[in-house]
């Protein structure tokens, strides 16, 4: 009676032991996909945070350059000259071309 006892003994543990493996395999399975779904999803938080940065960067200079057309006259002439081809009336305008334009 005593080897059967530990026979059965060794069985319960082996199985138990394949159950323990089972039940990790399949947590192993259903983690894996989030895993990777995570990395995805980090990487895009990486480049909007990116983004972010580059139109944070860009709504600075115009509000720079809004700032500077409010207070600053020389500012507002300056673009109506580069812009518009504006002069003062006593000026006069020489526009330049290049060929195949």
């Amino acid at each position: 009676m005593n080897v059967s006892t530990s026979v059965w003994d060794m069985m319960t543990r082996v199985v138990a032991s394949l159950l323990t493996v089972a039940a990790l395999f399949w947590v192993a399975v259903l983690y894996f996909p989030l895993m990777r779904q995570n990395e995805v999803m980090r990487q895009q938080i990486v480049e909007l945070d990116r983004e972010i940065q580059e139109e944070e960067t860009a709504n600075r200079q115009l509000r720079l350059e809004i700032d500077s057309l409010k207070t600053d006259p020389k500012s507002v002439e300056r673009l109506a000259r580069e812009q518009l081809g504006l002069a003062r009336p006593d000026e006069t305008v020489v526009r330049f071309e290049t060929l195949g334009e």
